[in-house]
């Protein structure tokens, strides 16, 4: 009975060993292999599939766009998930899960597109053709990082600090309104509409007091009162 049951075991040693022989080496159990689990449900453009995360521990790691980090690089770079959430090398004026192209990162905006984010701060997206100097260009418009125009610099343009769609200037005809600027504010204090007058003209020839306007006033309605009779003859 001994002796059977050490011909079984012997016969079972030799079925799992061939069983094994069958099976690739770099298949087998005792072979350690890197976790499939993938990153991200699906990565297309913008992730490095074929990278391994070793902090996280699965495949695929984001392009970050060389704008949105704060040290100087001329291509996207590879981040994991965990590197990306602590902010590491990350300008916290770009929203990285956004993607912009072939990589992740767009300046964060508000107000539909009008402000953009700078050092934290939120500034006017102007729209395209307005500002003289130009630090960026967004989708909506371009942006300044230094001092923005002032209402005056605008006006000498016929332009106004308003949003005008997605980005600030909505332009007023200067041969149709005056922009009056009283200096403390980047909007206008009024918007003249001309009708016609030329707001650069003298005025001396208007009343200078409440008797002089009366006068006037009492020739303009007997001028027209004489008009309305020659014309309008049937009132």
């Amino acid at each position: 009975m001994k002796n059977a049951f050490t011909i079984s075991i012997c016969c079972f040693s030799l079925i799992s060993a061939a069983s094994a022989a069958a099976i690739p080496w770099w298949e087998q159990a005792t072979v350690c292999k890197l976790d499939t689990t993938k990153c991200y449900p699906s990565m297309g453009t913008g992730y490095a599939s074929e990278l391994w995360d070793s902090v996280t521990g699965c495949w695929g790691m984001k392009y970050i766009c060389p704008e949105a980090l704060l040290s100087d690089e001329y291509m996207p770079v590879p981040m994991g998930r965990k590197e990306i959430s602590a902010g590491t090398n990350i300008n916290k004026d770009f929203n990285t899960d956004i993607l912009n192209g072939d990589c992740f990162g767009v300046r964060k905006t508000t107000n539909n597109g009008a402000m953009a984010s700078i050092n934290g701060e939120y500034i006017p997206v102007w729209c395209n053709g307005i500002l003289n100097d130009v630090d960026e260009y967004l989708e909506n418009g371009e942006i300044t990082y230094g001092a923005q125009p002032t209402c005056q610099d605008l006006a000498d343009y016929g332009y106004v600090a308003t949003v005008n769609g997605q980005c600030y200037g909505k332009y007023y005809d200067p041969y149709n309104y005056y922009i009056e600027c009283d200096g403390s504010s980047i909007t206008p204090s009024r918007i003249i509409i001309l009708n016609g007058a030329d707001y650069m003209a003298s005025s001396d020839s208007s009343p200078s007091d409440e008797s002089a306007a009366s006068k006037l006033f009492d020739s303009m309605q007997s001028i027209s009162e004489s008009q309305r009779k020659i014309y309008f003859t049937n009132d």
